[in-house]
């Protein structure tokens, strides 16, 4: 039994080709989510890692990470809805065996995201400052921070050529390819941030603006790795000349998922942005103790994104193949296993919140804001994983209107407004803004299995 299970853990990671819309369910599913659980892992240790090295600085640095990191999740919000319609129609592309269509929808995807990412990047950069102070910020840490900040929004290029190239990957299968990218990129910002933030040799301390650097570097070297592995025989995703040059026809398919996909992940990100903005209003150990309870949850919760996005591509190319009842098996298989993942972690969390929290920052008052909310984010944090596959499950068939929608409901006309009227107007502060969030995903949880079961997915076009 361990031979059989160590040899399925080598042959994901080793990238071994497979056929996902033949053979076993089970398999399949574990083949994809283990280095799609792994890259996510690595995505969410760039964050990790910076708050650990910046906290070291003091509370108002790690408040500058936190605001900022609020806002640059619409741009993973926006990176990562672009990234489901490369991804839902590689996948397709791919069960349905045209891979030079698979290749054409690539390019056009890239194409894209360095167009919004550009977009994205200008106002970013000039108007720092008035975000910071949007987002709650006092002068100091405007003046301290700002730097970090204007660094973050000029590089998002690098952010979204990651998530979208990636998201290639995953459509076509390529799961342990996504991984090596997001390792050698992570890697390199482990040894980078410490240098840069706190100086080495000839290289002077920066503080805060480091981190940006050292994140941005490695980021942009992981995009070079991942050019490297689309050219040439590398990939099952060829891009051709033809793939480089505008067509319309096929912007105007991926634009139409894209669109939903962004709207969809901006919702909810915004969502974080106006609960920061209720928590900036309790003060800075407020903003560290949740911005460390933040950290930690979406540490945990990004491999089980790894496994979400495991179903999607499982989805995607098996709709493609013409086995809708297949596709269905394999979310099944994959929430069941996201159940048992959230289960453990909230034990963990709940039992675990002092010493966890008290690694991150040491302020009383800011580990007590961190513990609460983790005590909180733990009881509910099941929800989160049996909202998390349905929603994938459906942006891998295509679908990105139907979460978008959800999303909206859930956490617009619900979590905001129950957050302000729990932490401010109650007066529960940081805990009742994360019950918010809580009970927010338990409704979104049941809405999302609830349309995932009525199964009108199965008839999406690409």
């Amino acid at each position: 039994m361990l031979n059989k299970i160590a040899g399925l853990i080598q042959r994901s990671l080793s990238g071994a080709e497979y056929d996902y819309t033949g053979g076993s369910i089970r398999t399949g599913i574990v083949l994809l989510a283990i280095p799609m659980m792994l890259e996510m892992a690595m995505e969410s240790i760039f964050a990790l890692v910076d708050t650990f090295f910046v906290g070291q600085i003091g509370t108002g640095a790690l408040t500058t990470v936190g605001l900022t990191e609020v806002m640059m999740t619409l741009v993973y919000s926006i990176a990562i809805g672009v990234s489901t319609a490369p991804m839902a129609m590689v996948a397709r592309f791919i069960g349905e065996k045209h891979p030079e269509q698979a290749g054409l929808a690539a390019g056009q995807a890239i194409l894209l995201g360095v167009f919004v990412s550009m977009l994205i990047a200008v106002p970013g950069f000039v108007y720092a400052e008035d975000l910071l102070r949007m987002m709650g910020a006092s002068e100091q840490v405007v003046a301290e921070g700002v730097g970090y900040t204007r660094i973050m929004f000029a590089t998002n290029v690098v952010i979204m050529m990651l998530f979208v190239i990636n998201g290639i990957f995953r459509g076509a299968g390529e799961a342990a390819k996504a991984m090596r990218v997001l390792w050698l990129a992570n890697g390199i910002n482990i040894v980078l941030d410490p240098i840069f933030i706190f100086g080495l040799g000839p290289i002077p301390a920066m503080g805060v603006e480091g981190a940006a650097i050292a994140t941005s570097i490695g980021r942009g070297v992981g995009v070079v790795y991942q050019f490297h592995l689309l050219f040439g025989d590398r990939s099952v995703v060829r891009l051709g000349a033809r793939a480089w040059v505008v067509d319309w026809a096929m912007q105007l398919r991926i634009i139409r998922i894209a669109a939903n996909g962004a709207f969809q992940y901006l919702i909810a990100s915004a969502s974080w942005v106006f609960l920061m903005r209720i928590i900036a209003g309790f003060g800075e150990a407020a903003v560290a103790g949740y911005t460390v309870a933040i950290r930690l949850i979406l540490f945990t919760m990004l491999p089980a994104w790894g496994l979400a996005n495991a179903a999607a591509a499982f989805v995607g190319q098996n709709l493609g193949a013409k086995e809708p009842e297949r596709a269905e098996q394999g979310v099944w298989v994959a929430l069941r296993l996201t159940v048992v993942y959230f289960g453990l972690l909230s034990v963990g969390y709940y039992f675990l919140a002092g010493p966890l929290v008290r690694g991150f920052v040491g302020e009383a008052t800011a580990v007590g804001y961190g513990v609460d909310a983790l005590h909180v984010f733990a009881i509910g944090y099941v929800f989160f994983g049996l909202g998390l596959i349905p929603i994938q499950a459906l942006n891998g068939a295509g679908d990105t209107r139907t979460p978008m929608l959800l999303n909206f409901v859930c956490f617009w006309l619900l979590e905001i407004p129950l957050g302000y009227w729990l932490g401010q107007e109650l007066g529960y502060e940081v805990e009742g803004v994360v019950w918010a969030i809580v009970i927010a995903e338990v409704i979104l949880a049941a809405l999302a299995l609830w349309m995932f079961r009525r199964g009108r997915w199965k008839l999406m076009e690409v």
